[in-house]
């Protein structure tokens, strides 16, 4: 349970896979969160983990937010966000 939302605490993920201490397991998410943050920054996009809460904040230029809890659901919200599909592989 975090203490400081009380929401239950998230299961890991899969890219997480490793870690082998909450320690790294944060370690582990805030690199990933710079890495889709790289990636997303050309379409106005911005990513970073919310910690404590579990998940990643995703914030449009427009100032619209959203809380996702996977990287699944971020490239959905990538996809809300821009009001268009969205393949990352492709752009």
């Amino acid at each position: 349970m975090c203490m400081a939302c009380g929401h239950p605490q998230a299961p890991g993920h899969w890219t997480e896979a490793g870690a082998q201490s909450p320690g790294a397991r944060l370690r582990a998410r805030a690199e990933a969160a710079g890495v889709l943050d790289r990636l997303l920054r050309p379409l106005g996009l911005r990513v970073d983990d919310c910690h404590p809460v579990p998940g990643y904040r995703l914030a449009h230029v427009t100032g619209a937010v959203l809380i996702v809890q996977t990287p699944e659901d971020l490239w959905q919200g990538v996809e809300s966000l821009l009001g268009r599909p969205y393949d990352p592989l492709h752009d």
